[in-house]
């Protein structure tokens, strides 16, 4: 698990001590923090200029932490409720989610889905459980 990051405030220190010529231990000492991270913050304000916490890479998720539990939570409990009664409990809880999101499947997928269905549809429940 990540530790939280550091105020600014203290990056701020960090830089400044850094400027008037104190070594990275001597910093390291003096504010508590490992060596590693301030040469860390040392490197990212000598690259960026800056020591605010800049912007991720990827795209932002679409469900926040609190609403993909919560949608886990309500498919656990009940394994065959719709699209529909989870798009409308995760709007109920204030996040944002679309109805008509599903796997990209292309054609041939999915007639491979349909072919194999077919051919398994008389299997006994044991079978079902072996190929799973």
């Amino acid at each position: 698990m990540r530790s939280k990051e550091l105020s600014i405030e203290l990056q701020d220190r960090i830089v400044s001590r850094h400027r008037s010529g104190e070594r990275y231990q001597h910093i390291s000492a003096a504010l508590k923090v490992p060596k590693n991270t301030v040469a860390s913050i040392i490197l990212k304000w000598k690259k960026f200029v800056t020591t605010k916490t800049l912007p991720r890479a990827g795209c932002l998720a679409k469900l926040s932490n609190l609403g993909r539990r919560a949608l886990i939570r309500k498919v656990n409990k009940n394994p065959m409720v719709t699209l529909t009664e989870l798009q409308s409990s995760s709007v109920e809880m204030g996040e944002h989610s679309r109805r008509t999101t599903k796997p990209l499947l292309s054609k041939r997928h999915t007639t491979d889905h349909l072919e194999f269905a077919k051919r398994h549809l008389k299997d006994s429940q044991n079978m079902r459980n072996q190929i799973l």
